[in-house]
């Protein structure tokens, strides 16, 4: 599991993480919601040792992530991490951006990285689009080569960080329709999104973060429909309506 202690996180005098506190159990799909600088994405950078922070713990299957003698390299294995920029070498075909970290990271021989790979893309679906460049691909499809290029490292974690945001509204159902994938499979999930459909069927909790706090927290569907806090009802009525 994931246990994340009183951590507080500022770049230079902005706070932008003030104390939070949250457990993200095995198997679970954990919701991230909020306005723009709420501190959503930057929580998650913490969590997967990306950014510092400045107190508190973040402990991963035992580990502190933040701990000096932590190896973060081996820890990142644990925790894939898919951004809205896709990122993918552009020089490189789908199937040998998926097998590059197995190659490298795991030292698997070429021919099963390789194998990995195309598994990984028949998952996400994009089997068929093994050997293009990722200029060949449509955003959703390069993102869920993003997605596919993190699984390939078996996380036991994933996190995601706002992956339709940069997407066309009709390239954002074959993203999402991958995430349900994950969740069916049992993936324990940490996920930053403004569609609030998507937290409320697919997530089993939902946080919602205002001004680096957790202003609610609880079930994906009485957040959302039926929140208890007057900053959250605020926050939805805008989004939703």
């Amino acid at each position: 599991m994931i246990e994340i202690e009183n951590v507080r996180k500022s770049f230079g005098t902005l706070e932008v993480l003030k104390g939070i506190n949250l457990s993200i159990e095995k198997g679970e799909v954990l919701c991230l919601i909020g306005g723009s600088g709420s501190g959503k994405s930057t929580l998650l950078q913490c969590i997967n040792g990306l950014q510092s922070i400045q107190g508190g713990n973040i402990i991963v299957d035992g580990t502190n992530v933040h701990a000096r003698d932590t190896n973060l390299n081996t820890l990142r294995q644990k925790l894939g991490i898919v951004f809205q920029q896709y990122n993918a070498f552009p020089h490189l075909t789908a199937l040998e951006n998926v097998a590059l970290a197995p190659r490298v990271v795991k030292k698997q021989s070429r021919r099963d990285a390789l194998d990995l790979a195309r598994e990984h893309l028949d998952y996400v679906g994009l089997g068929s689009k093994a050997d293009m460049k990722p200029s060949g691909l449509s955003g959703g499809q390069q993102q869920r080569l993003a997605i596919a290029r993190a699984l390939a490292m078996k996380p036991a974690y994933m996190l995601f960080d706002e992956v339709t945001s940069a997407l066309d509204p009709e390239l954002v159902g074959e993203v999402l329709d991958t995430l349900r994938k994950l969740k069916e499979s049992g993936m324990t999930m940490i996920v930053v999104t403004h569609d609030v459909a998507f937290a409320r069927e697919s997530g089993d909790r939902v946080a919602f973060f205002d001004q680096g706090v957790i202003c609610e927290l609880g079930p994906a569907r009485q957040v959302i429909n039926d929140p208890k806090e007057e900053r959250t009802r605020q926050f939805l009525q805008r989004v939703l309506h």
